[in-house]
């Protein structure tokens, strides 16, 4: 083997150890490879001209929602309900909502409420004359009370202005929420409600409609001139249960989204400072719930009470016609009673259904944590934030009044029950009293006549025998 004295790869100031270049015993450890491969072509790309036109975004469909996301996401609903004067709410500036009496927005609402009062009024009293025309049968006279009842809901304007001042809290507190949970997490708040809010600003006023004008075509009494305030409170009664849908399906969005992002950090977590973050942020959404109960207390319970009223008037009038058979008028029932049903089943279910979200599947992810590979600190940091869930009732409770859930529709059901029974119970007894009081007045006329004919035979008698007495003093003379 030849030894080298030179090597031009070889730094010059350095000596050749043993005569042998280091360098030309290693092996190069990357190896270029050449593959016989024609290369894809880049895509020729033009420059933008002056006058190019960008392809158009459907915001209406499809907006771009970065920031106030929760209000951006409800807003087709609120921009209805603004509509309908009901929700006075001022936003001086993107994410912040707050409430004036002398807004423009409240004295546009209080406007439409003064127009609605004078139709209302005029209606009522000429619902009366209606009622004091009916026929005297105990089920007309409740089925015609039902078109009362159906005015109702015009005490939920004044209740709602009552309200708007907490629910401008409650999307200021969301506002605050989206900032944690992107300070948290790195990426705005993922919630796509937009497209649902739109569907059902756009279908509840058509289906709402197409109610009150069946009723409208199958009611002999109802009048076309009294089919405006009807539909308006029809619309005002059904799109705040897409109100309610809204807010308890956000609330169980971000409960999900919060879940799966505390459950994925739980795979990497160091410090025990992030299980402390995602606590606080989980009391905040908590809170939020609490506080949507809180901040439609008595417009909700009011909604409640009068679907329930509703739907026992509804479900009696089909009821007392099985003995005469159903007819054409019975359709605006059966449709008032089936949207009624439903309408108040979907608000105790979604109330349910968020509960459950905020706290029950929090409790569960937790419960499934694995504290051995943990330090001291993160084991401590779970055990307190599974206490906080326990401590921390997520309930959505109309005031303190009573709870949103499941429960509560069974409990109404059972109660129509029993009023619909004592309900039937007076249309059967009705009936019977009136036979038997046209028994009695029949039993007196008869009497009346008989003592007419004997009185009159007895009258008669004795003017005989008095003609007859003085035929013969006559004769005697």
């Amino acid at each position: 083997m030849s030894l080298f004295t030179t090597n031009t790869s070889y730094p010059k100031n350095l000596s050749i150890p043993n005569g042998y270049a280091t360098q030309i015993a290693e092996k190069p450890k990357n190896k270029i490879i050449f593959l016989d491969i024609t290369p894809t072509q880049t895509p020729r790309i033009k420059s933008p001209s002056a006058n190019s036109v960008y392809p158009l975004r459907n915001n209406l469909i499809e907006p771009q929602i970065n920031r106030d996301i929760i209000y951006e996401n409800i807003k087709p609903v609120f921009f209805l309900l603004r509509i309908l004067g009901v929700l006075p709410l001022s936003r001086p500036s993107p994410g912040v909502n707050q409430f004036q009496i002398t807004s423009p927005p409240m004295l546009y609402s209080f406007a439409c409420y003064i127009c609605l009062i004078g139709y209302v009024l005029y209606l009522s009293l000429h619902k009366v004359q209606i009622l004091r025309a009916a026929e005297g049968k105990f089920e007309e006279a409740v089925i015609e009370y039902l078109f009362t009842v159906y005015l109702f809901p015009m005490l939920l304007v004044p209740i709602m202005w009552y309200e708007t001042r907490k629910i401008a809290g409650i999307l200021n507190g969301w506002v605050e929420f989206e900032e944690c949970y992107k300070k948290l997490s790195g990426r705005v708040l993922p919630v796509k409600l937009y497209k649902k809010a739109l569907a059902i600003a756009v279908i509840i006023p058509i289906l709402s409609t197409s109610s009150v004008v069946i009723t409208h075509v199958t009611m002999v009494d109802f009048k076309a001139m009294q089919i405006i305030p009807y539909i308006f409170l029809e619309i005002l009664t059904y799109i705040l249960g897409g109100y309610w849908y809204l807010l308890c399906e956000t609330l169980s969005v971000c409960a999900n989204f919060l879940a799966e992002d505390f459950q994925r950090a739980l795979r990497h977590i160091g410090p025990a400072g992030k299980v402390a973050e995602y606590r606080a942020l989980w009391l905040r959404l908590s809170k939020l719930a609490r506080d949507t109960g809180i901040a439609n207390c008595y417009t909700f319970t009011f909604v409640n009470l009068y679907l329930f009223l509703i739907i026992t008037l509804s479900i009696y009038g089909l009821l007392s016609q099985i003995s005469e058979g159903f007819g054409i008028k019975d359709i605006g029932l059966a449709v008032t009673a089936c949207c009624s049903i439903f309408l108040l089943f979907f608000i105790c279910d979604e109330a349910h259904y968020a509960s459950q979200n905020v706290r029950t599947n929090f409790q569960k992810k937790l419960l499934m944590v694995e504290l051995s590979w943990m330090n001291t600190d993160a084991q401590t940091e779970v055990n307190m934030f599974l206490r906080a869930t326990e401590m921390n009732p997520s309930q959505i409770s109309l005031g303190g009044f009573f709870d949103v859930n499941r429960n509560l529709f069974k409990s109404l059901l059972a109660t129509m029950v029993t009023y619909l029974v004592v309900l039937l119970q007076f249309q059967i007894s009705i009936p019977d009293d009136a036979r038997n009081q046209m028994a009695n007045e029949e039993r007196m006329y008869n009497d009346t006549l008989f003592t007419i004919a004997e009185t009159t035979k007895a009258a008669t008698t004795v003017a005989t025998a008095m003609l007859t007495t003085l035929a013969r003093k006559k004769k005697k003379n």
